[in-house]
């Protein structure tokens, strides 16, 4: 009978760890699932906890919703590259003209005084507004060709740091780590980066290196990834899903294309920007440029 109590107090145990263990699996695909349906591809779940196989197989998906999220970065700036030159071309040819015939009208000494004028310029500087808005358009398709070199990080911040100097700095990196990429275009993010951290009236900005995962591949994909942060407002979750898209914008006289500009100028250069979505810790807003891995 102590055999027989024994025998199934194993088999108790060890089913009961085998169905706590299948619960915790299913748990992990329905997280994953709901992340799927939110179009939330930033999920990274531990891996503690699971057998050599259910590591490798969690470890891969983790992978493929990071991949997922730069595939949708990818397709969405191509979308809107397209829908730009389209909407661009047409404006163009409407308001050209337009602006051509209003400034002869003004001209004509016969208008000038007469009850014509006021209306004539009203469309002219109407027109002029449109095309400066066009002109912001191609800003999104007409960038110029980047020249990549290695520069170093540590250097590069200390000049955009100068720039700013009424902030507080938090910099936590390698002193020789070096980035693949164009200067003056980086340059140009970093400060679209900051300029929106004033408009939060952040006072702090951190910005901070992550070594790459023994898994990373070699080379310059291996470069790990840079965390800029800032202690200005939260960005609400309705918000951070649009953040990217151009032209979209919360402040009362912002364009809404510096972020959507930056993006597209780090994934010239095999980068990507992304915002995360839990900031670093003592930080309420953080964005991580990294290697573009497709």
């Amino acid at each position: 009978m102590i055999i027989v109590a024994i025998i199934v107090f194993v088999v108790l145990v060890i089913g009961g760890t085998i169905y706590r263990h299948q619960c915790l699996l299913r748990d992990r695909a329905q997280l994953m699932c709901d992340a799927m349906r939110h179009h939330d591809f930033s999920f990274h779940l531990p891996t503690k906890g699971l057998l050599f196989g259910e590591r490798a197989l969690q470890e891969a998906l983790n992978d493929m919703g990071q991949d997922i999220q730069r595939l949708a970065a990818h397709n969405e700036v191509e979308s809107w590259q397209r829908l730009t030159r389209v909407l661009t071309h047409e404006i163009m040819n409407v308001t050209t003209p337009i602006l051509s015939i209003s400034q002869a009208y003004l001209s004509n000494p016969h208008i000038k005084g007469t009850s014509y004028e006021e209306g004539i310029q009203a469309i002219h500087n109407t027109c002029t507004g449109l095309a400066a808005f066009v002109d912001s358009y191609r800003k999104l398709t007409q960038l110029q060709e980047p020249v990549l070199k290695h520069i170093n990080v540590n250097m590069f911040c200390t000049g955009i740091l100068a720039l700013y100097p009424n902030l507080h700095w938090e910099i936590d990196m390698p002193d020789d780590l070096s980035i693949h990429a164009d200067e003056n275009l980086l340059r140009q993010v970093f400060i679209n980066l900051v300029k929106n951290a004033l408009e939060a009236n952040a006072k702090t900005i951190g910005i901070r290196h992550i070594a790459p995962s023994k898994t990373a591949k070699q080379g310059e994909a291996a470069f790990g990834k840079l965390q800029i942060s800032n202690d200005g407002h939260v960005i609400p979750d309705d918000v951070a899903r649009e953040i990217f898209i151009p032209f979209f914008t919360t402040k009362q006289f912002g364009s809404g294309i510096g972020l959507s500009l930056s993006r597209q100028i780090l994934m010239m250069q095999k980068l990507t920007l992304s915002l995360r979505e839990r900031p670093v810790s003592g930080y309420n807003v953080t964005f991580e440029i990294e290697n573009d891995c497709l």
